[in-house]
């Protein structure tokens, strides 16, 4: 299983910090990432992200950087130096700012996060995207904004499951692939419109499978972590 384990990010959503501690703490054994988000960033901020790290498993800091080039390689330069090993922008900002993104990851910390593109979010399907203007499949849109963030020199992208088997064949076996929107098959749904369970995005070609209620509203959240972690491995 500790293979896996470094393949699992549970998403500490929410705002109460001693919730989310304790919640660091008890998965901890169990996960090899787990994921703060912007609720918990802006409730917090740095120093909640430094005291989670503290704990054992690798940081995932998904803030979804967007803005003028500048601006976004200053908060990424911010985002290494608090002690993550992962962090998000969105694609849609451009290639100057996902190359401002990278170099200011490098500049933040001695050993880098890593820097991955939101190429989509998966509570957007194709009438959410027309209702935007966009003409073009959610397939389509990932794809193109994923070689875009492959040759600003990302490290991969943050994509759905459903998407992950095409971005492998485009992208190559480097280059990483994170997917949100992981379900175990007897999950809701919630929020999200793109969703495959565990065995089926790794089937796909994911890399880093993210999780949140599933695990964190169980009852056991550890359990619960385990029991996704065996769906991993049954997936062979």
């Amino acid at each position: 299983m500790d293979g896996l384990r470094d393949r699992l990010c549970i998403a500490l959503d929410g705002s109460d910090r001693p919730w989310i501690l304790a919640a660091a703490r008890a998965l901890a054994p169990e996960v090899g990432w787990l994921k703060i988000g912007l609720e918990a960033f802006a409730a917090h901020g740095p120093e909640l992200v430094a005291e989670v790290g503290e704990i054992g498993p690798r940081i995932f800091l998904d803030l979804k950087l967007h803005d003028i080039p500048a601006t976004v390689e200053r908060a990424a330069a911010n985002c290494a130096a608090c002690g993550a090993a992962m962090l998000t922008v969105h694609a849609c900002g451009g290639r100057r700012m996902l190359q401002a993104a990278v170099a200011g990851a490098a500049a933040g910390a001695s050993a880098p996060p890593q820097v991955v593109a939101v190429t989509l979010l998966t509570s957007l399907d194709r009438e959410a995207l027309a209702e935007l203007g966009e003409s073009r499949s959610p397939e389509e849109l990932v794809l193109a904004r994923a070689a875009l963030a492959r040759d600003a020199g990302l490290a991969g992208v943050v994509a759905s499951a459903l998407e992950a088997a095409a971005l492998r064949r485009s992208c190559g076996p480097g280059f990483t692939i994170v997917t949100p929107g992981i379900r175990p098959a007897a999950a809701a749904v919630d929020d999200q419109r793109r969703v495959l369970t565990p065995a089926a995005a790794l089937a796909a070609g994911a890399d880093l499978l993210v999780v949140g209620r599933p695990v964190t509203s169980a009852a056991d959240p550890a359990a619960a972590a385990r029991a996704i972690l065996a769906e991993m491995a049954a997936a062979g």
